[in-house]
C-alpha cells in the first residue's frame, strides 16, 4: 500500500484537515501521480456539506487533479513516468454499458466512479480525491495535458472546462449563434472564454454589472444585469443558447423565456434544493430545458486539446492548503477570481 497526506472532512460541514490514508500499490493498468495541484469546485463544498445527501465520511475532495506520474503498472501503454497528466470527476465506470461503449461514462447506467465520495468497482472501497499528494488510478482515466501553457490553471479545465465544453459543442455553439452565459464564476467564465473560440456571440448575463469590464477581457460580446427587470425585456426571444452555471435557486420561466423559438437552455449549476418550472415558457415556443454533466474521457481530452490550441486555461487564485477552509468561505461570498487551485507542495 502507498501511504498518503491529505486534507480531510471527518463530518458533514467540518473543517478540513490533515489526513493520512492509503492507496492500493499499481495493478496491472495503474498509474501512480505525483499531484501538483487541484482545483477547488463547488461540488467539493456541497458533498463536504452533504449538500445532496449521501456524504461518505471520512472525506478526501478534489477532482480537478494535475501531476506528473512516478510510476506505471506493468500493462500501461499509454502512459510513462515523467508523463504530465490529470484527473477528473471520475475515475472508472463499468465500461459495458452503451454509454460507457461510446465514450460517456459520466452517464454510465451502472454508476461512474465518482474521484471521491464514490465506491471503487469492488463495492467497498472508499475514493479519495485530490486533497492529497499522491493517487492511482486506471490509465484509461488519464488525461494527458497539454505542455504549453501554465500547469496549475490546467487543473480546474478537468472539470469546469468539460462541464462547459461538452454541452456549447453539443447544442453547435458557434458562427452566427448567439449563447448566453447565466453567472460568472468558476464555471461561467471558461464558458465564455470557450463559446468566444468556438466563434459564437457571446452574452453574460450575471446579476449585477460588477463583473463587466471581467468579461469583456474573457472574451463576451454582451453583459447584462439580472438584477434590471428591462433585461428580460430587452432579451426576450434573442437566444439560440443559454447556459445555466449558477447553483443557487433562480427563476427559470424568465430565463427561458430570452430563447428564440427552438432554443435550448441548458443547466450545468445544481442547486440544493427544487426549482419550479412552468409549461407555458416551453411551449409558447417550442423551447427546450435540458441538463448536462461534465463529460467523457474522450471529450474531455478533446476540451484539453482545443484549450491548448486556443491558448486557453482558467483564471486561478493559488493557495497553500492550509487556506483551504478560509478558500471555502470565499467562494461562498463570490470572493474569487475564478478558480481557486491548491498548491499540493504546501502539504
Amino acid at each position: 500500500m502507498i501511504q498518503v497526506k491529505g486534507y480531510a472532512a471527518q463530518k458533514a460541514s467540518a473543517p478540513l484537515a490533515p489526513y493520512s490514508f492509503q492507496r492500493r500499490d499499481p495493478r496491472d493498468h495503474d498509474v501512480v501521480i505525483d499531484i501538483k495541484y487541484c482545483g477547488i469546485c463547488h461540488t467539493d463544498i456541497h458533498q463536504v456539506n452533504d449538500g445532496w445527501g449521501g456524504s461518505i465520511y471520512p472525506m478526501v475532495p478534489g477532482h480537478e487533479i494535475v501531476g506528473v506520474v512516478s510510476e506505471v503498472g506493468p500493462g500501461v501503454t499509454r502512459y510513462k513516468v515523467g508523463d504530465k497528466v490529470g484527473v477528473g470527476c471520475f475515475v472508472d465506470s463499468c465500461r459495458k454499458c452503451s454509454s460507457c461503449q461510446r465514450g460517456l461514462e459520466q452517464y454510465c447506467q451502472e454508476g461512474m466512479t465518482t474521484t471521491y465520495n464514490g465506491m471503487e468497482r469492488d463495492g467497498k472501497t472508499v475514493t479519495q480525491g485530490g486533497y492529497s499528494n499522491k493517487i492511482v488510478v486506471d490509465e484509461n482515466y488519464v488525461l494527458r495535458m497539454p505542455t504549453n501553457l501554465a500547469f496549475e490553471s490546467l487543473a480546474p479545465l478537468l472539470c469546469a472546462g468539460v462541464t462547459l465544453y461538452s454541452p456549447l459543442t453539443h447544442w453547435k455553439a458557434g458562427p452566427e449563434k448567439k449563447v448566453g452565459i447565466v453567472g460568472l464564476g468558476g464555471l461561467g467564465h471558461i464558458g465564455v472564454k470557450i463559446a468566444h473560440a468556438l466563434g459564437a456571440e457571446v452574452t453574460v448575463l450575471s446579476h449585477s454589472l460588477s463583473k463587466q469590464g471581467d468579461a469583456k477581457k474573457l472574451g463576451a460580446d454582451k453583459f447584462y444585469a439580472t438584477s434590471d427587470p428591462k433585461t428580460f425585456e430587452i432579451l426576450k426571444g434573442y437566444f439560440d443558447l443559454i447556459i445555466n452555471t449558477v447553483s443557487s435557486e433562480i427563476d427559470l420561466n424568465s430565463y427561458l423565456d430570452l430563447l428564440t423559438l427552438d432554443g435550448t437552455m441548458v443547466l450545468v449549476g445544481i442547486p440544493e434544493t427544487q426549482t419550479t418550472l412552468g409549461a407555458f415558457s416551453l411551449v409558447s415556443a417550442r423551447r427546450n430545458l435540458s441538463g448536462s454533466l461534465i463529460g467523457g474521457i474522450k471529450e474531455t481530452q478533446e476540451m484539453l486539446d482545443f484549450c491548448s490550441k486556443h491558448n486557453i486555461t482558467c483564471d486561478v487564485e493559488l493557495i497553500p492548503i492550509q487556506k483551504v477552509n478560509e478558500a471555502y468561505q470565499r467562494i461562498l461570498k463570490s470572493d474569487v477570481r475564478y478558480r481557486f487551485v491548491i498548491d499540493i507542495k504546501s502539504l
